[in-house]
């Protein structure tokens, strides 16, 4: 019997980036305050618009529902998705500047 061949590539090297402690506690806080900052504005629009001021904002409408209706469903759903791409975006920027850029 032949034996079948195998088509395994070895894993691609990955740069291995040596940061000193000093440097590795200033990216870390980095990442954490952005993260606090996004999660902040996703808190705000989803908890603090769509529930706690849902009476006030339900005085607006869009289309025929009330404002708190739309941040409590679609707003908040929205912002979610363009705070992960705002993240995206804002990580690579970090990542370069702290030269751990793919």
């Amino acid at each position: 019997m032949a034996k079948p061949k195998q088509n395994v590539k070895a894993a691609p090297k990955q740069a291995k980036v040596k940061f000193t402690p000093e440097q590795a506690k200033a990216y870390w806080k980095a990442n954490l305050r952005l993260i606090g900052i996004l999660l902040s504005i996703w808190f705000f629009v989803s908890y603090v618009l769509g529930i706690i001021l849902a009476e006030p904002l339900s005085t607006v409408k869009i289309g025929q529902l009330p404002l708190s209706f739309w941040f409590a469903q679609q707003g908040s759903i929205y912002t979610f998705v363009i705070l992960i791409l705002v993240y995206a975006v804002l990580m690579d920027r970090m990542d370069k500047r702290f030269g751990v850029d793919e």
